[in-house]
């Protein structure tokens, strides 16, 4: 299984079994990431009105789209290209500059490789209890950890300490190419970890196999694609 981050919340997934797999598109002019050029057969959204998550458009191939939101709204489980996907609703920050009132998407997970995964789509407020128990049992966490716009930090910590994820991958926090001004630098989200839990990529794609997961709880800094 190849991961690699293109930026904000958008991921490739290519597992060594099935689909290729790309979470949250994003509008590259609104965040500044460059143009995802990969091509995939399925892409998640968590939702399908806000361009720094929605732009399936973008994605070459012909992909089956998911909206986690729908599919929270929906029951809370559907499947697509022969991978099961699950949601459960969510809403973006009360506070947000950018919209009046908090849109609404869906965190989701899915399993690929016999890797359990887990994305945060947008939300922005506290965890409800059900919105915790939603990540229990997740292998690969793909954790919002820039604060601003987002959940606050010592909330999602929270849910980390509740759910135990094997491996937390970060995600829209503030960089050099995305920098909202009160957006935190990742250097935030990793004050809560030991440095000994604390793994860099040292590159925009790593490679991770089910044997590889460790038995607690590791964090994972990756770099985004240039």
């Amino acid at each position: 299984m190849d991961i690699t981050w293109f930026g904000h919340a958008a991921f490739g997934l290519t597992p060594a079994e099935g689909p290729k797999v790309i979470t949250d598109p994003y509008t590259p002019e609104g965040v500044g990431y460059v143009p995802i050029k990969e091509t995939a057969e399925l892409v998640i959204i968590s939702s399908d009105d806000d361009s720094a998550h929605c732009r399936a458009d973008l994605i070459a191939g012909d992909p089956t789209v998911v909206n986690a939101l729908t599919v929270a709204q929906g029951g809370g489980t559907t499947t697509a290209e022969g991978v099961e996907i699950t949601a459960i609703e969510a809403a973006e920050w009360d506070h947000h500059p950018e919209h009046a009132v908090p849109g609404q998407n869906g965190m989701y997970r899915f399993t690929l490789d016999n890797i359990k995964f887990a994305h945060m789509g947008d939300v922005g407020n506290p965890l409800t209890d059900a919105q915790q128990a939603f990540f229990e049992d997740t292998d690969v966490l793909f954790a919002l950890a820039g604060g601003y716009l987002t959940l606050e930090l010592p909330d999602l910590m929270e849910m980390i300490h509740r759910t135990r994820p094997k491996l937390v991958i970060p995600m829209h926090f503030r960089t050099l190419t995305y920098k909202p001004r009160n957006t935190m630098w990742i250097e935030s989200f990793l004050s809560h970890f030991k440095d000994e839990d604390v793994d860099f990529a040292f590159g925009a794609t790593h490679t991770l196999t089910k044997d590889d997961l460790p038995d607690r709880t590791r964090v994972l800094v990756m770099d985004y694609v240039r």
